[in-house]
């Protein structure tokens, strides 16, 4: 029975979720299988109320949350780190399409009607989820290290992929001969052109613009300038016949050099959580329960079959490429399952008539089963990868060079005024790793100049300390003087991060005592703190001497100011 009521579809979808999610958590198995199960429960195959028989158009909406997934990930890949991944991208990849996409189509080629569907089932099947192994990697932490950047690599090149095996689908029909009415030349034309437009926007426009609108302290339109870059590059290279998601990394590389790269995180990260989540709830709304019960043997040797096709092949390959059989393993496990672009160029065979309706259900079946079991492949993956690394072999470099990993234990310094300029002048004369956030863009331009890491934020944000990894830093020093904005970012880090020690400024005793009581590790009030050390000085210079004065100093902030306040 369907769900006719928005609001109680929305009601019993989010319900099943929370509940899915809570529970798989508790589990160790992660949201994500949480989140696939939800959608099975909610779906049009399943036995109860489902919120919708639309699921293609459910899918459709929420892939803006893949869009937006890689877009956060091009923030965080400066086209210096993609360029060190070039080997991976283009032949680790490369290798992988080809050589796992032969092999299951030899398998396939058994019920397929005919070889050439069986070579585009298989290069399809070969393809890996980029939604799955990156929202993987990010809640793990992984996206840095060595299997993680590798995985991504190989996920860069499958997208890339998408372009060809688009263009073989219409050849292999009778529709074919349409396309045919563009010229080549005026295709490559028409490609080289959107992505100039994808280049120039990211490169000058969009950066000019934030920056005009930071200066006015217009956040609004900031935030909604940068959901324009985004869907205007995935839609340019959409209209060229490759990825939307291909079009948002890019846009998030070109933007990842900024200086308000964080804050474009900040703003964004909540759209994307959401969307991600819907996603992964409408790819379980997917799998089609009575086609399961009507063929099971069928569909469990299929997706067997397909995954240790995949397995073997993605991990002699990365043995091949000189990586260590730990992350080999890891690569393997993380990217055996089948991705979400088979939905779009299966959909679009059967449109065609290369593939008949059954052949069509028991693909996605596959592709959706095949995602659902990879939290569990992954934990598989890394209980053989700590076992193959226990055994003697070639020491694995962690290195920065070799991960990307940003040093732990630096400073976070929030306020980049006079005070943050001065301490971050002492930390770098002590050559202590730092990062400092301002919201006033005259203040980065400053750090810029100045060649420090001075990046606009805004420090009370939530999404701005974890895109900062703030869990790693080994202190945060808040010299702001805006008294809300100081007291939401020390409840904020002591909520998330109590270990984090936090010392902050403030303006006055009840400042102080304010952030004392949200959870700061020390508060010095500035005005006291200034009249402190101008009677010290006073005393001094009456002679007194300086052990007398810093212990009449530590007596009194030892005392909470009691002596110099009234």
């Amino acid at each position: 029975m369907e769900l006719h009521s928005f609001i109680l579809s929305a009601i019993v979808l989010l319900t099943a979720a929370a509940l899915s999610v809570t529970l798989f958590k508790h589990l160790g198995l992660g949201s994500i299988l949480g989140l696939l199960v939800a959608g099975v429960a909610v779906g049009p195959h399943s036995p109860g109320p489902y919120v919708t028989a639309h699921v293609e158009d459910v899918r459709n909406f929420t892939e803006l949350g893949v869009v937006l997934l890689l877009f956060m990930i091009g923030l965080e890949m400066q086209p210096k780190r993609l360029w060190a991944l070039r080997r991976e991208v283009f032949g680790l990849g490369t290798v992988q399409i080809l050589l796992s996409g032969l092999v299951i189509a030899l398998y396939l080629s058994i019920y397929a009607p005919s070889w050439p569907v069986a070579l585009l089932m298989g290069l399809t099947m070969a393809l890996s989820s980029t939604a799955l192994v990156m929202q993987l990697l990010h809640e793990r932490g992984d996206l840095s290290t060595r299997h993680g950047t590798t995985a991504f690599a190989v996920l860069l090149m499958q997208d890339l992929a998408v372009v060809p095996l688009l263009a073989i689908v219409p050849l292999m029909s009778d529709l074919g001969r349409a396309a045919d009415e563009v010229s080549l030349g005026e295709q490559l034309l028409h490609v080289v052109a959107l992505v100039g437009l994808v280049l120039v926007a990211g490169r000058y426009v969009v950066p000019f613009a934030l920056d005009r609108l930071l200066r006015q302290n217009n956040r609004e339109a900031f935030a909604l300038v940068v959901m324009l870059a985004v869907f205007l590059a995935a839609w340019a290279m959409h209209e060229a016949g490759l990825s939307m998601a291909l079009g948002a990394f890019m846009m998030g590389m070109l933007l990842s050099t900024t200086r308000f790269s964080f804050q474009i995180q900040a703003h964004v990260e909540p759209f994307k959580g959401l969307l991600m989540s819907l996603f992964f709830v409408a790819v379980g709304m997917s799998i089609d329960l009575p086609a399961i019960a009507d063929h099971p043997w069928l569909l469990a040797q299929h997706v067997l079959v397909i995954l240790a096709i995949k397995l073997a092949a993605l991990f002699g390959i990365a043995v091949v490429f000189g990586l260590p059989r730990g992350v080999a393993t890891r690569v393997a496990f993380l990217l055996a399952q089948n991705g979400e672009f088979g939905f779009v160029l299966f959909g679009f065979a059967k449109t065609l008539g290369l593939i008949d309706d059954a052949t069509f259900v028991i693909a996605l079946s596959v592709i959706s089963v095949s995602m659902m079991l990879t939290p569990i492949l992954v934990r598989i993956g890394d209980q053989v990868a700590r076992r193959l690394e226990r055994r003697p072999g070639p020491i694995q470099s962690f290195d920065e060079a070799t991960t990307g990993v940003v040093p732990k234990g630096r400073v976070v310094i929030g306020g980049y005024g006079r005070v943050g300029h001065t301490i971050a002048t002492l930390l770098e004369v002590n050559q202590i790793p730092f990062i400092a956030f301002d919201t006033n863009p005259a203040n980065v331009e400053h750090g810029v100049r100045d060649g420090r890491p001075v990046y606009y934020g805004d420090i009370g944000d939530m999404e701005l300390l974890t895109a900062a990894h703030v869990e790693g830093a080994s202190l945060v020093v808040l010299t702001i003087d805006h008294g809300p904005t100081a007291h939401r970012a020390v409840s904020h880090i002591h909520q998330a991060y109590p270990y984090v020690p936090v010392i902050a400024r403030a303006r006055d005793l009840d400042a102080c005592g304010s952030l004392i009581r949200a959870g700061a590790t020390r508060a010095y009030p500035e005005a006291i703190e200034s009249s402190l050390r101008l009677g010290a000085e006073a005393l001094q210079m009456l002679g007194v001497s300086t052990e007398d004065v810093d212990s009449l100093l530590k007596g009194v902030r030892g005392q909470n100011y009691a002596q110099v306040v009234d």
